[in-house]
């Protein structure tokens, strides 16, 4: 149904898979964008125009507040958001998954679907995404001995795009997710880990 209303395509019956599988509400609507946009060869002009609105949500408060506004009926919300499409010009996939969103009420999951799409897109360009959080920032020697750890996890023409984040409540250590592996090796996790079974021998 998703891939239909998205798809301006006579073909849609067949529907292309994105190189990686997102769960969830959010993944569903961004794997019918990335089936409907890899039919209109518009994956890269679709991933642009999402980022652009994914930023004017962001620095545009009164955007921003129309979008979330349960208020606001939803028939008004699609025909507003076809306007905006029409005037900027926006691909048929990317004004379909807006309006979409919006008849359905659900334009609160558009951050969530974007970002769904990217992740797609990431992998589609043979980028893995890897992101590492540490209690203090690392130094540029750790991270580029941390790189060459993670790139024996890549396969082929693969490339790795790092994001490194801090969280002083993780006390030391890491948590690292590069693809859909997932790695908590903080101390925090352990000292939770370790209170648990404290508790329980109690």
């Amino acid at each position: 149904m998703l891939v239909r209303s998205l798809s301006t395509s006579a073909s849609t019956a067949q529907m292309i898979k994105p190189p990686v599988q997102i769960f969830g509400l959010d993944g569903r609507y961004a794997s019918a964008l990335y089936s409907a946009a890899s039919k209109n060869k518009a994956l890269d002009n679709v991933e642009k125009e999402l980022s652009q609105f994914q930023q004017s949500i962001k620095t545009d408060a009164k955007l921003k507040e129309f979008l979330i506004n349960p208020t606001l009926k939803r028939s008004l919300k699609v025909e507003a958001l076809k306007h905006v499409a029409s005037k900027i010009n926006m691909s048929p996939a990317t004004g379909n998954l807006l309006g979409l969103l919006a008849e359905n009420g659900r334009l609160s999951n558009l951050e969530g679907v974007i970002n769904a799409f990217k992740i797609m897109m990431a992998a589609h360009r043979g980028e893995v995404t890897c992101e590492v959080i540490t209690a203090k920032p690392l130094d540029q020697a750790q991270r580029q001995n941390l790189e060459a750890a993670l790139k024996k996890f890549l396969k082929g023409k693969e490339t790795l795009q790092l994001t490194a984040k801090v969280d002083s409540s993780l006390i030391g250590g890491m948590i690292v997710s590069i693809g859909d592996k997932y790695v908590d090796m903080s101390v925090a996790s352990k000292v939770k880990k370790y209170t648990e079974l404290i508790s329980a021998a109690v």
